[in-house]
């Protein structure tokens, strides 16, 4: 009766589901350290170890192992299993030993299982990732160029968002994703407007003009074009199983359709 219990998919996949409301109602402020959750949580791991107790003893130690997804089982409730320990020994930070717990999260992954066509799906991701790889090279070295050059020219003006290389790359990458691409060009143009230009040749006028067209030129080059050309490689990369089936089925189309007609004329 309990090993018929503990392998049915359907009871495990509720267990989890319910320890991870439970594990997400501990985070909200009111029912942090709740000891009555805190309990629940126990229970929930004492549960999934108990699972698989019963599964090792049925199956033996060789046949549960060969199983990937009870390897994984079997990992996640090692890993989260010391955060029992706070609820029995008096240990000084626990921070570390509580974080453990939410490895039990990772095991809604299981859910994936019922995704129709699952492996098509990850065999497309994989080539979308092969193929795009040559892209965001593209990108990240165009990222790190730019944010080069934009350190350059604006570290004093805006350090905040330029006063180092590593500041200055997420900045631009901000603005590759169309993001706040409008509010730092104002921000520069606003202190070059009050502090005036350090040149006697340069004008204030002329610095806050090439500023924004300079900054529209990093969104063009880096957000609009980069981006989109990233994600239009992925995308036909993803869908290309469904291109190859019907082409496919295109092919045998005609060749049926040839067949036919070269029967018709034998007929003829």
């Amino acid at each position: 009766m309990l090993e018929k219990f503990f392998f049915s998919e359907r009871n495990i996949m509720v267990a989890i589901l319910l320890n991870a409301i439970i594990l997400f109602a501990m985070y909200f402020p009111a029912y942090r350290d709740n000891p009555t959750l805190e309990g629940i949580d126990h229970v929930f791991l004492l549960f999934f170890l108990l699972e698989a107790i019963v599964k090792i003893y049925a199956l033996g130690v060789r046949d549960y192992f060969k199983n990937p997804w009870n390897r994984f089982d079997f990992i996640i409730v090692m890993a989260s299993l010391p955060s029992v320990l706070v609820a029995f020994v008096d240990i000084p930070d626990t921070s570390l030993l509580i974080i453990l717990r939410l490895f039990r999260l990772i095991r809604l992954i299981r859910f994936f299982r019922f995704v129709p066509h699952l492996n098509k799906i990850i065999d497309g991701l994989g080539r979308a990732l092969q193929a795009s790889l040559f892209v965001l090279l593209a990108l990240i070295f165009l990222n790190i160029l730019l944010a080069i050059f934009t350190c350059h020219f604006y570290a004093n003006i805006a350090p905040e968002y330029f006063g180092d290389p590593l500041i200055s790359s997420y900045s631009i990458f901000q603005m590759f994703t169309i993001e706040g691409w409008n509010e730092i060009p104002a921000v520069i143009a606003e202190r070059v407007q009050k502090n005036g230009s350090d040149s006697d040749f340069i004008g204030t006028a002329f610095i806050i003009g090439i500023t924004r067209f300079y900054f529209v030129f990093v969104v063009l080059i880096g957000g609009i074009f980069g981006m989109s050309l990233a994600n239009a490689v992925f995308v036909d990369e993803m869908t290309m199983d469904n291109n190859q089936s019907l082409e496919a089925k295109i092919d045998k189309l005609q060749e049926e359709i040839a067949e036919l007609k070269q029967l018709l004329k034998k007929r003829g």
